[in-house]
């Protein structure tokens, strides 16, 4: 439902009520008045002489309601701007001027409803009614109504006397009308005698929660964002924004977080804010550019605010802008399934009814079937009567053509005896052209199957090429992939003569060192003698493993013996050179032998660089 359609149901209210004679016409100075005041409420600019303009070509008589609606719609409806004005101001204006006409209710009854809250209920049937004019109200939505509005005094609707009310001849006749609904309302039946403040506040807050579209409102604690202090707001949500002011009356506005689909809300499950009253449970909401932390009274408040702020972030998302008017849709979808289901239902009935019908139609045939069922059988029996006299004239007459047959038999029996004989000299031929076509297919079979010999013979002879083929393929990858290896083993092991030269150079150094030391001890002679016998001690295991190093770092040719290797190795013989393949295998068990040498090397140095360290740290 938009704007216009809302604006047209109040408007439609106050056209009716300037109707004094209720011929649906309206004079044109009256119609000056009406539209004036619609556009000062809608805070547009007013043509004093477009009425005049626009229905020049009438009479000076009274306009009616679709006379007036071109003028409406292009003069003032067309001109109206959303947020430009406040659309209850409207709702006042056509409630005061439908009031005075048709709202006279009991004044002396102490259950009457005071005049803010008949406008109020006024406005909340306007927006659940129907689009159709005269407006009514179905009582799906009256129920609604007042289920919610008993909600909210915390008491249950009475639906006796609701189905009572509807049950009215009136009611039945005319619908569900404003006037009807603010009767039952003043009646005091529905609220039971409820205090009126309370029934006020009741219709108060059912009037913003459904035309306000305020989703929810209450106290809340919220921190600062500077300041970051705690300070107790009142906090009002709409589906586009969340408004937080200093008290309940929302006269000092502090603030307004607009939300869109970007905005959500976490829950902080582990994080209270302690007060005096106790601890609060908190949560926030978060959007592009703030984080807005707040926390309520209890965990069914959080709960409670928390599902509301999805609620409108969902609105947004989805691009609606009320959740009422979309609840209201819902409902009405739903009313008109179930009309259809009933009128489906309703149509089933008449179909079984038009069933019903042709079944005992077709019982009645099914009579006359039988009739005519008796009469044929009288007609079969005489039927058979004249049959069985042809029957037997048929008979005798075969009886002649029997004879005649035999003769005919005796005579053919002896023209078969004579192609008995012709037959069997054919078939003595077909027997011995039979055995001749067996010995040409045995021949056959047996030159088929010299040819599938021969062919699986070159299959297994191409099969043998092709795998000759990728074994060959397969070593010469090999031999590269050893090469490469080599030439990796040889840059190692360059590496790791590079590594000994300078570690060679810092044992030089540190003997130096050593020298110095020994120079400056002379007070201890003990100690230096110790220290000089672990030098000479260390230089004799430096020469011998710089003797065992060039030992090891000879490379060893592929024809030679190691020097001292045991009896394991002398008997080995050296292959040929002719197969590539053991030749790749001999040259990568050559660099495999030259790692473990070099690996030893750096073995032995280590140790010498172990024991040179300790007798550093013994001096």
């Amino acid at each position: 439902m938009d704007l216009r359609s809302e604006l047209l149901k109040s408007i439609w209210y106050g056209f009716t009520a300037l109707d004094l004679e209720k011929s649906g016409k309206v004079s044109k100075s009256q119609l000056k008045v009406l539209s004036h005041n619609l556009c000062t409420v809608l805070c547009i600019p007013h043509d004093p002489v477009a009425l005049e303009e626009h229905f020049r070509d009438d009479d000076d008589g009274p306009v009616s309601s679709q006379g007036y609606m071109p003028y409406l719609n292009k003069y003032i409806l067309d001109k109206v701007e959303e947020g430009c004005f406040k659309k209850e101001n409207v709702d006042e204006l056509c409630w005061t001027l439908t009031a005075k006409k048709n709202y006279r209710p009991d004044r002396s009854s102490s259950s009457v409803l005071p005049e803010k809250d008949a406008f109020r209920l006024w406005c909340l049937f306007n927006f659940l009614s129907e689009d159709k004019y005269p407006l009514v109200m179905v009582p799906d939505e009256v129920e609604y109504l007042l289920k919610k509005t008993c909600m909210a005094m915390s008491i249950d609707l009475n639906c006796v006397e609701l189905e009572d009310f509807i049950a009215q001849e009136s009611v039945q006749q005319s619908g569900f009308t404003v006037w009807v609904f603010l009767e039952m309302m003043n009646s005091g039946k529905i609220t039971r005698a409820v205090d009126k403040e309370i029934t006020s506040m009741a219709i108060e807050e059912v009037y913003r929660e459904i035309v306000g579209d305020v989703l929810k409102e209450g106290y809340l604690w919220k921190k600062g964002q500077l300041r970051r202090n705690w300070k107790e707001r009142w906090f009002t949500l709409w589906p586009s924004h969340l408004a937080y002011y200093t008290g309940e009356d929302r006269k000092d506005c502090q603030g307004n977080i607009a939300l869109d689909a970007n905005c959500c809300v976490e829950v902080h499950t582990a994080q209270v804010l302690p007060d005096r009253d106790g601890k609060r449970c908190m949560f926030c909401l978060k959007t592009l550019s703030k984080t807005y932390e707040m926390s309520a009274s209890d965990t069914k408040q959080r709960q409670e605010w928390t599902a509301a702020i999805q609620t409108a972030i969902r609105l947004q998302v989805e691009g609606k802008s009320s959740l009422h008017k979309d609840l209201k849709m819902k409902r009405r979808e739903q009313r008109e399934q179930r009309e259809k289901r009933l009128l489906a239902k309703e149509e089933e009935r008449e179909r079984l009814r038009a069933l019903q019908e042709e079944r005992e139609h077709k019982l009645a045939e099914l009579e006359l079937l039988k009739e005519a069922q008796r009469q044929a059988q009288a007609l079969l029996e005489q039927d058979e009567v004249r049959r069985r006299q042809q029957h037997q004239q048929l008979q005798q007459a075969l009886e002649v053509q029997l004879r005649e047959a035999e003769e005919t038999r005796a005579s053919m029996q002896v023209e078969m005896a004579l192609k008995e004989e012709e037959a069997e000299r054919q078939r003595k031929r077909i027997q011995e052209l039979e055995e001749m076509q067996k010995r040409l297919e045995e021949a056959l079979q047996q030159e088929i199957k010299a040819r599938l010999d021969e062919e699986a013979h070159r299959l297994a002879q191409a099969g043998l090429l092709a795998e000759e083929e990728d074994k060959m393929k397969a070593l010469m990858t090999l031999q590269e992939e050893q090469e490469d290896y080599i030439l990796k083993t040889q840059r190692e092991k360059q590496e790791l003569r590079q590594e000994m030269e300078t570690k060679s150079r810092d044992l030089d150094e540190a003997q130096r060192q050593l020298e110095e030391v020994r120079a400056n001890r002379h007070r201890v002679d003990q100690d230096v003698v110790a220290a000089q016998r672990k030098l000479r001690q260390a230089s004799t295991n430096v020469k011998h493993w710089n003797v065992q190093m060039n030992r090891l770092m000879r490379p060893i040719g592929p024809g030679e013996k190691r020097p001292s290797g045991g009896g394991s190795f002398s008997s080995f013989q050296i292959p040929t050179q002719r197969d590539p393949g053991l030749r790749l295998r001999q040259r990568s068990d050559d660099e495999s032998k030259e790692n473990v040498d070099s690996s030893a090397a750096c073995d032995g140095e280590r140790r010498l660089s172990q024991a040179s360290n300790g007798d550093m740290e013994t001096l």
